[in-house]
């Protein structure tokens, strides 16, 4: 449209110069310069779609598929991850003072400039929306699904209370939704089970969702502990060649995990590893 404008307002300004015309359809005045003729404004550009991240093949018998590690590569990759725990009936702990979100570990982050993946609760979204938007509008990170409730998807999983397995899709549904409601960016077709258990069951159940399962191949021992270096210590010793590590955003829970990332990210770094998404080595597997 724009070069169509132009075209016109070309053929106006030459047919004026041969009819002594001040502009298309206005007479020559002597009582000063002719008018310019209007500008038109540009098309605004529209905004390019986000490229779909990669999902892994179903599993047997047209199951969700489950990504430990990254296998396919002798690259120095590895991928922080973050769960962000809270579970459906914690509401009354966060009114009175409980903290599951940990700000200053999102700072951290950013400032080494650290690629991670948050996998989120919907109901950690519910209880601190702003943070949610925040870090799903943060180009540096990527926002996975936890469930909403983090209730656990088989039996006997860390004491959680148990989803029912007709209801395990719409957990998962949920927690999508309520990405959505917080203004949630940058969310990935991933989901990591409650306590990292699953059966057989959980995977058929969730299979009409489309989702990658994600779990780990290194445990940083962050939940709970209070030895900082017993944990950097424990993901050191564990990390090698495409590895996933599992550590937690929440400050009651884990409250030695931001200063392990201050610990464990220049000496992996030293090591010569390169800190990606969990997206980034679910495509490195799947084009192998």
């Amino acid at each position: 449209m724009i070069r169509h404008v132009r075209r016109v307002t070309a053929a106006c300004a030459l047919g004026a110069l041969a009819l002594g015309l001040a502009g298309c359809g206005e007479p020559a005045s002597s009582n000063g310069p002719p008018k310019a003729s209007p500008t038109v404004p540009p098309k605004p550009k529209a905004t390019p779609k986000p490229t779909p991240k990669p999902t892994l093949a179903p599993g047997p018998g047209g199951t969700t598929p489950v990504f430990e590690r990254g296998t396919a590569t002798k690259e120095r990759t590895v991928a922080l991850t973050f769960d962000a725990d809270m579970t459906a009936d914690q509401g009354a702990r966060a009114r009175a003072g409980e903290r599951f979100d940990n700000p200053q570990l999102v700072r951290t982050l950013r400032t080494l400039k650290v690629p991670a993946t948050v996998f989120m609760t919907g109901r950690w979204a519910e209880e601190y929306p702003a943070e949610a938007k925040d870090i799903g509008r943060d180009r540096l990170f990527e926002v996975a699904n936890h469930s909403y409730s983090h209730y656990a998807f088989t039996g006997d999983c860390y004491g959680l209370p148990r989803v029912p397995t007709r209801g395990m899709r719409a957990d998962v549904d949920r927690a999508f939704g309520a990405f959505r409601k917080a203004g949630v960016e940058h969310v990935v077709p991933y989901f990591r089970f409650p306590g990292g258990c699953y059966d057989r069951a959980a995977l058929r159940a969730l299979t009409p969702t489309g989702v990658t399962a994600v779990q780990w191949d290194v445990v940083s021992g962050d939940a709970f502990a209070t030895d900082t270096d017993a944990v950097t210590r424990q993901v050191l010793d564990g990390v090698r060649p495409g590895s996933v590590v599992v550590m937690h955003c929440t400050r009651s829970a884990a409250p030695t995990t931001e200063r392990v990332v201050r610990e464990v990210v220049p000496r992996l770094r030293a090591k010569g590893y390169r800190f990606v998404r969990v997206s980034d080595l679910v495509g490195a597997a799947r084009g192998a």
